[in-house]
């Protein structure tokens, strides 16, 4: 399976956050609810907080995030879909939620396509490679000489399956022609503790999720998917510098229900990314590990339409289904 593995946001010639003009009065009276599909503390949640208060700012009102966790994002996403006309509600998503459901749950409720519209990037992240410290691998090049060299003992963990690392992890086997066991997990804790412990040779996650154990000493991170390093850990390198041509990252996203008017929606883009091209919100932004996005309403449906066609071949090649 050849996938084309081009970095989605530049493919739509968007960069990290670079401010753009805008300036228009208010369509808000009322408050917004921003809501999110998980728990308060989590990566997803700490992203809206900051994006609400930016919001605001920009809209004149307040912007109120609501967590309504549960079936990994999708009670947010089928709220939204119901969401009746006229009401201010919004919702940060992210692709297990609008591109990945779809594909593997046969019961879904919602119709990202079609329930959904979307208003603004604001966040991407990248995935990242990882070893137990105890590892004598220290680099992507050692890493693809033992892979080679050990093919049955090539079982690489993931926070969950049918997580974006899992599909991510199947891109970079098949790109490098091997054939790994996905051993998926409970929650990227677990993972990680086993990793630093030795009991999994080989972990694929989030950077943001790897920072603490990393800078710790307990586990290696080998690469990243990035395009570029990252500030939290310059000296790993992503993988294109190994001569591996892969780049991919998922993202945060500020979507509205399909009844809200489309000049609403433009507006809430417009003051979106004006709000994600303030550097105090960028700051706050890479504190939580994430990197800022800007991107208004155009902008993000063809960053979303770049990133399914590069992800949903990965998905539907690896028959993977949520059997109910």
């Amino acid at each position: 399976m050849q996938v084309p593995f081009k970095p989605w946001l530049l493919a739509v010639g968007l960069l990290p956050a670079a401010l753009t003009a805008w300036a228009q009065p208010s369509k808000f009276t009322e408050p917004v609810t921003l809501t999110v599909g998980y728990v308060p503390g989590g990566a997803s949640d700490n992203a809206a907080r900051i994006v609400a208060k930016a919001l605001s700012r920009e809209i004149g009102v307040p912007v109120i995030v609501e967590n309504k966790p549960g079936g990994g994002g999708r009670i947010a996403a089928a709220d939204l879909k119901n969401t009746k006309k006229g009401r201010n509600v919004l919702m940060l998503g992210n692709p297990a939620v609008t591109v990945i459901a779809p594909i593997v749950f046969s019961d879904l409720n919602y119709n990202p396509q079609t329930d959904f519209k979307p208003v603004a990037l604001v966040t991407d992240y990248s995935f990242a490679l990882g070893v137990p410290a105890s590892s004598k691998v220290e680099s992507v090049e050692q890493f693809v000489e033992w892979a080679k060299a050990n093919p049955k003992q090539l079982n690489i963990g993931v926070p969950a399956t049918g997580s974006l690392p899992h599909f991510f992890g199947l891109m970079l086997a098949d790109k490098l022609g091997l054939k790994p066991e996905i051993v998926g997990y409970k929650g990227s804790s677990q993972l990680l503790t086993d990793l630093a412990g030795g009991n999994i040779p080989v972990a694929i996650d989030t950077l943001d999720t790897f920072l603490p154990m990393a800078k710790s000493g307990k586990v290696k991170v080998l690469g990243v998917s990035s395009d570029q390093r990252d500030a939290g850990l310059p000296d790993v390198p992503p993988f294109h510098e190994a001569g591996i041509d892969i780049r991919a990252t998922g993202w945060n996203a500020v979507f509205a229900p399909a009844s809200m008017d489309d000049d609403v929606v433009t507006y809430l883009g417009d003051a979106i990314s004006k709000a994600m091209g303030d550097a105090t919100v960028q700051n706050e932004i890479r504190s939580v590990n994430l990197v800022p996005v800007q991107a208004n309403a155009a902008q993000t449906r063809k960053a979303i339409d770049a990133f399914r066609q590069q992800w949903e071949p990965v998905v539907r090649a690896s028959g993977f289904k949520v059997n109910k």
